[in-house]
């Protein structure tokens, strides 16, 4: 990857409104962040965890990883690692912004995102998800799953909460079989000097309608290539999504 270095940053809240403490939930013996962590750590060199908690900083420090202890009044994922790079030196040419609730991320997806800087005009990358037709249409409709449009560069054109694109003709049903629908897997990575700028960008129009950051980026500008994956996450937003992480890691792990 033209020799570029990479650093992972995890940001880490513990006030979350839906799910408080949740970095510090326990997953299979272990908790949520420590779990993230090992995952980043398998292909990264070096990973810390940015968190405004001292709480889940002394749990980080505790199995070894790094953490570094942020501002609190951070709006964003984005922000928080554009601080902890600051805090922690610079000097990596890429910052990778690794979901703290999202224990399964897998190390092929990680080095998807990392290949998009092959192409030097690449100043964002995130992960997209072929939707599966076979799966109910809701899920596709349903407005926490974010959809994406992209060009024949793979290159993100738009990002939206609604179903893009709008299939003409067709009934809402039989959709999913008749194009290809994505689905945003919310993890970045940024050039280091990206990062800065797209941090002191003011909200957009369509970032305050939709509430979607990414198309403050779009918004000004800037290039966003996506990797296609089609590996399956859980992301831990409730309780429920523990629970249904916890079986995920029984099932798979009473395989031979």
């Amino acid at each position: 990857m033209n020799n570029l270095k990479f650093i992972g940053i995890i940001p880490a809240r513990y006030a979350s409104t839906r799910f408080p403490g949740k970095p510090l939930a326990q997953l299979g013996g272990k908790c949520v962040i420590e779990r993230v962590w090992q995952q980043a750590t398998s292909v990264l060199s070096r990973v810390a965890v940015a968190t405004d908690d001292q709480r889940i900083a002394d749990v980080v420090r505790g199995f070894g990883g790094v953490a570094v202890m942020t501002r609190a009044d951070h709006s964003s994922g984005t922000d928080r690692c554009r601080e902890a790079y600051e805090v922690l030196g610079g000097g990596e040419d890429v910052v990778i912004n690794i979901q703290g609730d999202e224990p399964f991320i897998h190390a092929d997806q990680l080095r998807a995102i990392m290949q998009c800087f092959d192409d030097e005009n690449t100043d964002i990358a995130t992960l997209i998800k072929p939707f599966n037709p076979s799966r109910p249409v809701a899920e596709l409709i349903n407005p926490n799953t974010p959809k994406v449009v992209v060009d024949s560069r793979m290159n993100a054109r738009y990002f939206s909460r609604s179903v893009i694109p709008y299939v003409r003709g067709i009934e809402q049903q039989q959709w999913p079989a008749s194009t290809q629908f994505y689905t945003h897997i919310g993890m970045y990575a940024y050039r280091a000097d990206v990062l800065k700028q797209v941090t002191l960008l003011p909200q957009s129009r369509l970032e305050k309608a939709e509430s979607l950051e990414q198309l403050r980026w779009l918004e000004n500008g800037y290039t966003i290539k996506t990797a296609v994956t089609t590996i399956d996450t859980i992301g831990i937003d409730t309780p429920a999504d523990l629970a249904r992480a916890e079986q995920y890691l029984q099932s798979h792990s009473k395989q031979p």
